[in-house]
């Protein structure tokens, strides 16, 4: 998966703002990680997945097996609690409300910690990500920055926060500079989002820049970029909002694994090392 690394170029444009967040100790272990009683009686971690999206959580085409980013940290995460993990397969739409309803009781899918989502939501942050646009090969000469995309048909997975974003920013740089807006048409998720682009159905799409680096790897000269991203922010592991308690065993368990260097070595496993985080956050993405 190395072969990931040049296009992980993207990156440059998401780097770190300043952010108000609960910083944990880089001294954190296992012998000091308190999980909930009734968790730890359990010794698994219900987590949900939805595992369409690489190189975070997907199946690998030769065996069906689930692998990623996501998995493998956390199975690690799972290791410093001393507890299993029993993945929930679903669909991204039915993520949050089986964790509002009891049935999961983390998200293991990429998802970003977004203010709105904290009204139901606590996250613990692992990785910066964005809304990054690309178009194909074929149309870069017409779609070379973020700039040339008013007036453009642009896909976006309707139930991620990608749709809302494109649109917000059409209206902001396009109609507001008195350009044509862009029309943004909500796909059925990245796969889906693909499939439309190669096919000539859009002219560009948005989606994150672990996924859009992924797509340059596994399918060179198709895609290419399409100026820098529009916007920032993190992904994180999310917990209802009543459960701080596994929140921060998670947080704790994530920083022992950044600090013995497990962290590192997954991101770099997958080709993701610039989108790494410094330090475990809770709650800190806008």
């Amino acid at each position: 998966m190395s072969t990931l690394k040049p296009a992980i170029r993207i990156l440059h444009a998401v780097a770190f703002g300043t952010a108000l967040a609960i910083l944990l100790p880089m001294g954190a272990s296992a012998q000091n990680i308190t999980l909930p009683e009734k968790l730890k009686s359990a010794g698994t971690i219900v987590v949900g997945i939805e595992s369409t999206y690489p190189p975070m959580a997907y199946k690998d085409p030769k065996t069906n097996e689930r692998i990623g980013v996501n998995i493998d940290l956390v199975e690690s995460i799972a290791r410093e609690l001393s507890v299993k993990v029993k993945w929930e397969e679903m669909s991204f739409e039915q993520l949050m409300t089986s964790l509002t309803t009891g049935r999961i009781d983390m998200i293991g899918t990429a998802i970003s910690d977004l203010p709105s989502r904290r009204e139901k939501l606590t996250f613990v942050d692992y990785l910066v990500t964005g809304a990054q646009p690309f178009t194909t090969v074929a149309k870069k000469d017409t779609i070379k920055s973020e700039a040339d995309l008013c007036g453009k048909t642009i896909g976006a997975p309707r139930t991620t926060n990608y749709y809302p974003i494109a649109q917000a920013w059409s209206e902001k740089n396009c109609v507001a500079a008195g350009k044509p807006a862009a029309t943004i048409n909500g796909t059925a998720g990245a796969t889906a989002t693909r499939l439309d682009l190669k096919q000539g159905r859009l002219d560009a799409a948005v989606l994150g820049p672990e996924f859009v680096a992924h797509l340059m790897a596994d399918e060179p000269n198709t895609y290419a970029l399409a100026g820098e991203p529009l916007t920032r922010t993190l992904f994180g592991f999310a917990f209802n909002k009543g459960e701080t308690g596994l929140r921060d065993a998670v947080a704790a368990a994530l920083t022992a694994i950044i600090k013995s260097g497990a962290y590192g070595k997954t991101l770099q496993k997958f080709g993701l090392e610039r989108q790494a985080m410094n330090d475990v956050k809770i709650d800190a993405g806008t």
